[in-house]
């Protein structure tokens, strides 16, 4: 839906209750709509985006950050009016991550380096090319076309 991932991005100085209308609005959501596909409630939403709340619980993070499909992290910098200096890449475990579903809440911790499951090495760079991984919807690097997940050999 987005013409570009940077349009993702929070704006230098950008307030959570304007980067989080902005990206509504650009997937073209009501704040019913929003409110719904992220499991909060409506006046929940309707305080981030007038400015009355400035804090978000990890649900509320991890849910528009899958709704809108952005790190975590670019919804806690924003609220703390911080930068982001470098684009954060998303990470997946190889073992049990199902490919083109969003990872695992607890991988996409900022200090998360282990899958709390299976204890593997969470993987946020394609195998192949190197390029980070910016996007769970599709199983497949955009760069290169190497699948995320390797197919098992049987």
């Amino acid at each position: 839906m987005y013409p570009n991932d940077k349009d993702k991005l929070p704006a230098d100085g950008e307030t959570l209750s304007n980067y989080i209308k902005r990206l509504r609005q650009q997937l073209h959501f009501s704040q019913q709509e929003l409110a719904n596909r992220a499991g909060i409630h409506i006046q929940s939403l309707g305080k981030l985006e007038r400015g009355t709340r400035q804090r978000l619980n990890q649900k509320t993070k991890t849910a528009l950050g899958n709704v809108f499909d952005i790190p975590i992290e670019y919804l806690e910098a924003v609220s703390q009016g911080k930068t982001i200096d470098s684009l954060e890449s998303k990470k997946f475990c190889p073992d049990c991550w199902i490919a083109g579903t969003p990872p695992d809440v607890t991988w996409t911790l900022h200090r998360a380096r282990y899958c709390l499951i299976c204890s593997a090495i969470l993987r946020k760079n394609c195998l192949s090319c190197g390029e980070p991984i910016t996007s769970f919807k599709h199983k497949f690097c955009p760069n290169c076309g190497t699948p995320y997940k390797p197919q098992k050999s049987s």
